[in-house]
């Protein structure tokens, strides 16, 4: 039975703070755990109204102090805003804390706008040009013996897998090049998915981490008791893209009736685009969804992520989808 994870954003919703968002996320881990999901990653982004998961290695340790079974980790921690040997002694730690439970996934991009990346680099010569660089040395701190002047301290022997992120070629032929595990942002940039997972699997050179290719995607489900439901509640998230990419990023707003009416051809064409791996209803509807993409892209494991301005929806729609997983193929 191929193996579902959730990736939490933490959604910071109109009228509610941060403090909840952390209290849902807490809650949702918990229920995760008690579904069967396999993982539950949290990602960094800056300066993001509706995103409260900035401080990702904090918020990481808040959920597996809240669990005891499922792994927990970053999808991801984006590098090139941070030193490598701070991102060692950091999951380090976690390692220390929650151990054989903690993941390390990695990415190049700012997590944020060119304004706040700019801010967030306060060494102006580190970008994401050095990112393999960054990889090779931050793996090199958890090595048993390390070979470099500097220890982490936690973090050296520590048993953190390292997953390189991606939404494009680049990530796909690093992950295949350091024989690491990949995992796709499907969920909001699909374009070169298919040619990326190809490109790893063919590439893929084993080592002690990993014998084989393994492959995450993102795949967005929202999941009501009727395609209607779903349909209503995945306007929250419709909303959210379409005010990020016109410039104008919000907290995650209420749902909206008719929502898809009230926009406009251009509007309609990036919501086509940038959720097209995606699964909005019923859990028949859900469920052949999933199988239709499983089936076309043979995904090793699933990210599945799920955002709904209302809590107890976001909890129906995690729980209909651990239910229809049994009856996968």
């Amino acid at each position: 039975m191929i193996p579902f994870s959730i990736l939490d954003l933490s959604p910071i919703i109109e009228g509610g703070d941060a403090a909840l968002s952390f209290r849902n996320t807490r809650d949702l881990a918990q229920h995760a755990e008690r579904w069967g999901y396999r993982r539950f990653w949290l990602a960094e982004h800056h300066g993001m109204p509706g995103i409260a998961s900035a401080a990702t290695s904090i918020l990481i340790g808040h959920v597996a102090g809240a669990t005891s079974t499922i792994r927990v980790g970053a999808g991801g921690i984006m590098l090139p805003n941070h030193s490598p040997l701070v991102i060692a002694e950091q999951f380090g730690t976690l390692e220390s804390l929650y151990p054989g439970r903690i993941d390390l996934g990695l990415g190049r991009a700012p997590g944020s706008d060119q304004v706040t990346a700019r801010v967030l680099r306060r060494n102006l010569a580190s970008d994401a040009d050095e990112f393999p660089q960054d990889v090779v040395e931050l793996m090199a701190y958890f090595a048993a013996d390390p070979r470099l002047p500097v220890r982490a301290v936690p973090g050296s022997g520590a048993n953190v897998p390292v997953w390189i992120l991606g939404s494009s070629l680049f990530g796909a032929q690093l992950a295949a090049a350091l024989g690491l595990p990949y995992a796709f942002a499907s969920h909001f940039a699909p374009a070169q998915m298919m040619e990326a997972v190809a490109l790893y699997r063919e590439r893929f050179k084993p080592s002690k981490q990993l014998q084989k290719p393994y492959v995450m995607l993102g795949f967005n489900v929202i999941a009501a008791d009727t395609d209607e439901e779903a349909a209503f509640l995945a306007t929250s998230k419709q909303q959210a893209f379409v005010n990020l990419r016109s410039g104008r990023p919000s907290r995650l707003p209420p749902p909206m009736a008719d929502y898809l009416s009230r926009i406009g051809p251009q509007e309609h064409a990036l919501l086509a685009q940038v959720l097209s791996c995606s699964a909005i209803g019923s859990p028949a509807t859900v469920q052949a969804g999933l199988q239709s993409f499983i089936d076309r892209t043979g995904a090793d494991e699933l990210m599945i992520v799920a955002q709904c301005f209302d809590h107890g929806a976001s909890l129906r729609s995690y729980e209909i989808t651990a239910q229809v997983r049994s009856a996968l193929r």
